[in-house]
């Protein structure tokens, strides 16, 4: 018995019914969506999205990170962005710790994480606002690609619109 028997049986299950051969992989609405690997998220469900609609891009904290700047490039040129969604979200563990409480508690463990950088958040607002100013100042993506960024409420479902 597998760890990931349920997953592969679920998946058996997904394609019988599946329907999106047709997708391209460029972000149909020209659009990509920064935002956290919290499942509590449904980041499609909750722009009104269907699958094709946009690059989604997930990590901890949903911060714009040298990856997701790779990764933006990459959409922007070759996958149809046009624009670009960061959204961080309300009670996100990542704002709960800073990266020091990360490293003592995997050193607890035996495990050495001081190479790592988590891009801890002890301000979502502020937060936010650094990122968008990352992606609207990096020299990678086209003058004036439209980049905004609001934080989704886990707990009501609304999202705020950054005034950043």
């Amino acid at each position: 018995m597998s760890a990931f028997d349920d997953l592969y049986a679920a998946n058996a299950k997904f394609a019988k019914r599946f329907g999106n051969s047709g997708l391209t992989g460029r972000a149909a609405r020209g659009l990509a969506v920064v935002t956290c690997m919290d499942s509590r998220i449904d980041p499609l469900g909750l722009l009104g999205l269907k699958p094709g609609d946009a690059k989604i891009l997930r990590n901890a904290g949903a911060r714009v990170t040298d990856d997701v700047l790779r990764t933006l490039v990459l959409a922007v040129y070759l996958l149809g962005v046009e624009r670009v969604f960061v959204m961080p979200h309300t009670d996100c563990g990542m704002a709960k710790v800073s990266d020091a409480d990360v490293h003592m508690l995997t050193s607890e463990r035996g495990v050495d994480t001081r190479s790592l950088e988590f891009h801890t958040v002890p301000d979502q607002n502020e937060a936010l606002r650094h990122d968008l100013t990352r992606i609207r100042t990096t020299p990678f993506f086209p003058e004036g690609m439209p980049v905004a960024g609001g934080i989704y409420d886990v707990h009501t479902g609304r999202l705020t619109a950054s005034t950043h």
